[in-house]
Order: C-alpha cells, then structure tokens, then sequence
C-alpha cells in the first residue's frame, strides 16, 4: 500500500511538470488575443496596481510640492537678501555717480574716462583663417561707429574697432596675435597696479599682462580692468582674472597670466563703445598718447 502512494505521487508529480511546461509554452507564443483566465489575472492585478499607484503618485507628488515650497522659500529669502543688498549698493552708486558729477562740474571737465554709450551690434561673419583674430559686426559709421572705439559683452572687453565701412565694422580681438594691439590695463585695490595687456598664450589661452612693477605684489585670482590711460579704452571694463604671476625674461619686471572674462570663441552680440575721447589714429592705447605728445612737443 505505501508503494501505491509513493508512485501515486510520482505520477501526480510528473503530470503537475507537464502541465507546467504545457502552461509555460502555450504563455510564450505569439498570440494576439490573451486567454479568459489570463485576463482575469490580469485584471484583478492591474486593478491592484491602481489601488497602489496612485495613493503613491499622490504621496509623492505631495512631497515633491512640499520640497518644492520649502526650496522656494529659501530661494525666496536668498533673492531677498540679495536685493536689499543691490538696493543699497544702487543707493550708494547714485551718491557716487552725483558727487562725481558735482565735482566735475567744479573742475570744469564734463568728459570722463569711464563715459561711453553702448551701440549694439550682432557679429555677422568671421573668417575661419582668423577666427581668435578679427570679427565683422552689422554696425558702422552711420550708427556713429568709429575707428579704435572699444568693444564688450556682458562679460568684459572683447577687442576694438580697426576698419569701419558705412555699415560695417571691423573688429580686432583681444587675442589677437598682433604684436602692437596693447591694453592700458590696471589691477584696482588699495593701491593700484598698473601695466600692459601685450600678447596672448594660445596654448593657456589666455592673455599676458607686462610690464608691472616689481615691487607690487600681484596675487593670483584679482580681477584686471581697462586702466583709461591709453585714450581709446573706457576705465573700468573689466578684462580678465589674474591665474599666474612670475618675472619677465629680464627679471626686471613681473607679467601676469589672465583669464578672459569674454569668451572670445562664442561671440554673437556685442557692445561697441561709443564716447568722444577717442584718437583717430594710433595701433593702441599707449602709442596713440605718444603720438599726441609728439605733436604736441612738435
């Protein structure tokens, strides 16, 4: 008798395996209809999934609102910081910018080297051969573009002007491989430091300020601005960061490295910097006062 049952349950065992494999096979094939117990199944689990899922998505939607608010209460009271601290910043700008008018008017000088009005301009060609040279943009002479005028962005100066048409202008970029295209440049702080954006490193890409003095202790990360000197240039555009500072080959001055603050490679709109103190004539800043003094001694 316990031998009936032992094989009794190795048949039923072996006929659950058919069964099985049967099930398994007929489930793989391609068919486009499901059967009635596979709907069933189905439906009660999709069902059971509804029942699940959206109590979840509502739960998850809740907290991502929650996180969301709290975010933006915290952006909100940065923002708010921040423009209490522009306002007083603009307050104080106001105070300076009238006293300085005041005192200019005393002086008797209505020009200042920080004076210029923006004239925007779209880059319209660029010429593959010189592309970290020269850009053409749709201004010129009838928009009151003229020859050495300053161009920027947002971000900082860029180049100048050194061909104008009637519609037209030439620019010169700042990194240029032209040996004569200096910037008049200042490292601004307690005391000033003053020197000359002379030549551009393609290998760092980025720009080379000469001939400081010595004495100056140039740190790296201070930020470097047009200086005004050289009469084509407003003071205060600002030009780059300083990355590197070591000796020239005489040893005599230092020169520093600087980081762009325009990114020259990705120029679509800029700014030209239209003013009356421009010189007509002369390749830069310090040349073009030379040439005054000269005509001036003459």
């Amino acid at each position: 008798m316990p031998r009936f049952f032992s094989n009794k349950r190795l048949i039923l065992l072996l006929v659950g395996v058919i069964v099985l494999v049967a099930l398994i096979s007929f489930s793989l094939k391609d068919r486009q209809n499901a059967t009635l117990p596979e709907q069933i199944v189905k439906d009660v689990v999709g069902f059971g999934q509804s029942l699940f899922s959206k109590p979840a998505h509502f739960l998850t939607g809740t907290l991502d609102k929650i996180d969301g608010i709290l975010n933006t209460y915290e952006e909100n009271k940065h923002l708010k910081a921040r423009l209490k601290e522009y306002a007083s910043t603009q307050a104080e700008l106001t105070d300076v910018k009238a006293d300085n008018e005041k005192l200019r008017k005393i002086i008797g000088k209505e020009d200042s080297l920080r004076d210029y009005k923006p004239v925007q301009a779209t880059v319209i060609s660029r010429n593959p051969d010189q592309w970290e040279e020269k850009i053409i943009i749709d201004k010129g002479e009838v928009e009151g573009v003229k020859k050495n005028m300053a161009v920027i962005t947002s971000s900082g100066l860029v180049g100048k002007v050194v061909l104008v048409t009637p519609f037209r202008a030439t620019v010169e970029l700042l990194s240029t491989e032209n040996r004569d295209f200096r910037v008049a440049a200042v490292i601004p702080g307690e005391e000033s430091i003053f020197g000359l954006i002379e030549g551009y490193d393609r290998d760092r890409g980025e720009l080379i300020m000469k001939r400081i003095d010595s004495n100056f202790d140039v740190k790296k990360g201070q930020l470097v601005e047009s200086s005004g000197l050289g009469g084509i240039f407003p003071k205060g555009l600002l030009i780059g960061e300083v990355t590197e500072v070591s000796t020239d080959d005489y040893g005599l001055t230092k020169l520093a490295y600087i980081r762009p603050a325009a990114d020259f490679s990705m120029l679509d709109h800029v700014m030209v910097a239209k003013r009356s103190l421009v010189p007509a004539t002369g390749t830069d800043g310090v040349v073009a006062d030379e040439e005054e003094e000269g005509e001036d001694g003459s």
